[in-house]
């Protein structure tokens, strides 16, 4: 499964925003076999968990060796993510790197953010 590990939320009672970015994701394309570069920004509003910030880390750095379409990563990390600690809300954006002279921004969410 995932490498992705939790702790508790120090204010389950209140809606508040966590933004992770890491400016440093990579993967492989599945077409030609030439690395991907991306910066992943992760926002979520905590449940009762929160993700720590090594094994995200991790969890990362665990793609760079995957052939997987941008599209197909930036759903699989929010897929992977939300299983991991059912936050009340997750937005996963991928800024994948010019590649070809074309960048791509590839957003996935659970739906309506909470006020």
């Amino acid at each position: 499964m995932t490498l992705l590990e939790t702790f508790p939320n120090p204010a389950p009672h209140r809606n508040f925003v966590i933004l992770h970015s890491c400016p440093e994701f990579t993967s492989v394309c599945p077409m030609t076999g030439l690395p991907d570069f991306a910066t992943i920004d992760l926002e979520y509003i905590p449940e009762e968990t929160c993700i720590e910030l090594k094994s995200l880390k991790f969890y990362y750095h665990s793609f760079r060796d995957q052939g997987i379409f941008y599209e197909a990563v930036t759903n699989r990390l929010l897929d992977e993510m939300v299983a991991c600690c059912k936050p009340r809300w997750m937005r996963v954006t991928g800024r994948f790197a010019v590649r070809g002279g074309i960048s791509s921004v590839i957003t996935a969410e659970t739906g309506a953010r909470p006020s």
